[in-house]
């Protein structure tokens, strides 16, 4: 260019041309945005689907396998998401779960309380009780129970709950010693003592969950608290407090003692509501536990 010649006249651009062109500037931003976004978009999807379409490691392997092969992992998979057949509904692991719950404690005439059970106690047994605590826990659940109970028009006191090892000695001696007055030997004395009272180290009211229950309309703990009306609200609400009826009339041939319908024992309400739905007494319910968790199949 010949830096002579004159520079061609510019004309300055009117308002209503630079707004046209601004707009105009806008609308192609807008456009290649768009553009921009269909392509990214066109990516993502194409990439999905070439995720979609490529097989797994499982898959792979799958296509690789004899018919007979596929078909038993068919059925593997079906059983480890199938519903536990087995009388409590139950995996291995929630059995095992259960059974190491210290609540579950099992404690009778023939498994005697661990020595390293430890716990804290909490009283809230009625002005007669002669032992008056229980484990805090059960003890808490107890005075819910009561307060709900009273709230329907039904007095429940807690007559005894935890004995130590010295105060059970003194029970089974005594009732040993009845029996002996009876003209029982020495041996069938004891045997007959336990059936009624565990042996000391025996007894779960040891483990500060067992409470004998009585009421203003039956003192006394015998069957005679079966007609009241506390042992019938018992019946239907302790379970969502976690109380059980330890030793159930169906039941003595399993538990090993007789019927006794004044005897509660707290389990927590997840355990109560499975072991009644189960029409298992505490020890049917530990052998089948213990028979899931070792991976048994337990129907019936």
């Amino acid at each position: 260019m010949n830096p002579s010649a004159p520079h061609p006249h510019r004309r300055r651009l009117t308002r209503a041309e630079v707004r046209r062109r601004r707009r105009s500037r806008a609308i192609r931003r807008v456009a290649g945005l768009t553009v921009m976004l269909c392509v990214a978009a066109g990516g993502v999807s194409f990439l999905l689907t070439r995720r979609a379409v490529v097989p797994s490691a499982s898959a792979a392997s799958a296509i690789s396998m004899p018919a007979q092969s596929i078909a038993d992992s068919t059925v593997s998979s079906a059983e480890n998401t199938t519903a536990p057949a087995n009388a409590l509904g139950l995996t291995a692991d929630e059995a095992r779960a259960i059974l190491a719950d210290p609540l579950m404690v099992l404690v009778n005439h023939t498994s005697k309380m661990p020595d390293d059970y430890t716990f804290d106690t909490k009283e809230c047994g009625s002005a007669t009780a002669v032992n008056k605590t229980l484990q805090t826990v059960a003890c808490d659940a107890f005075l819910s129970m009561q307060k709900a109970a009273a709230a329907d028009g039904v007095t429940v006191w807690m007559q005894s709950g935890y004995r130590s090892v010295k105060y059970q000695t003194s029970l089974y001696e005594r009732k040993t010693k009845y029996y002996l007055d009876k003209g029982y030997d020495n041996a069938t004395a004891k045997e007959k003592a336990a059936a009624v009272v565990n042996p000391p180290g025996y007894s779960e009211h040891n483990c500060g969950l067992a409470a004998d229950l009585n009421s203003p309309e039956h003192t006394t703990l015998d069957t005679g608290f079966a007609d009241t009306a506390a042992f019938r609200w018992l019946c239907e609400n302790a379970e969502q407090y976690g109380f059980i009826l330890r030793y159930p009339k169906e039941a003595e041939s399993v538990t090993g003692i007789t019927y006794e319908p004044w005897h509660w024992r707290y389990v927590g309400p997840e355990n109560a509501a499975l072991l009644n739905q189960s029409g298992l007494c505490l020890e049917d319910a530990v052998a089948v536990l213990q028979r899931i968790a070792a991976g048994e199949t337990v129907t019936g």
